[in-house]
């Protein structure tokens, strides 16, 4: 019986290896009861493949193992693709809302790093993003950071998807951008 738990557990690790998590935060509950306290124990936890797809989940049982692992599971299920710039950075600058928590991301050059703090951190790097500049603003709940975190990396957009969406080619996008840098260029 136990080798073949072994095997059942061998077969899961196998399956999903392009996954990549991190632990953010731990928290121990207690409830007072009759006879005592009893403990209980919230994971959360950052899950990513470091190609674009990152996502949160959070979960609770008597043993911290057992947390991390719903925990886990969730965040597996609730993955969300983020169009990065050449894979290392995000396209535009962009802000993140949740409750009182507020983060705001910026596109950074090659070599910047990742200059952001905590749970920030951890959901750029299971991200895959390899230069940003961020700030969070308000809450330092790290629920709340995650959750603007993510919210603001629903709202990037490449200009494949822009183009996509005005009906227009890639080309005229990025040729709009530029325009007015060349007309103040040729004014100079």
């Amino acid at each position: 019986m136990a080798r073949d738990d072994n095997r059942r557990g061998g077969r899961d690790r196998d399956e999903t290896p392009e996954f990549a998590d991190r632990l953010v935060a731990i928290n121990r509950v207690s409830k007072t009861v009759k006879g005592g306290k009893r403990f209980g124990f919230a994971a959360l936890v950052v899950v990513g493949d470091q190609k674009g797809r990152v996502g949160f989940g959070k979960g609770k049982a008597k043993e911290v193992p057992e947390a991390i692992r719903k925990a886990t599971e969730q965040a597996k299920r609730q993955m969300v693709r983020v169009p990065l710039r050449e894979g290392r950075t995000l396209h535009h600058d962009v802000e993140g809302r949740h409750g009182a928590g507020k983060v705001v991301m910026r596109t950074a050059p090659t070599g910047t790093g990742i200059i952001a703090g905590g749970p920030m951190r951890a959901v750029f790097e299971m991200l895959g993003v390899q230069d940003v500049v961020a700030k969070s603003i308000g809450s330092q709940n790290p629920y709340n950071m995650i959750r603007a975190t993510i919210d603001g990396l629903k709202k990037e957009a490449s200009p494949r998807m822009v183009a996509q969406r005005r009906g227009k080619k890639v080309g005229d996008i990025l040729k709009k951008d530029d325009a007015p840098a060349a007309a103040a260029d040729a004014d100079a």
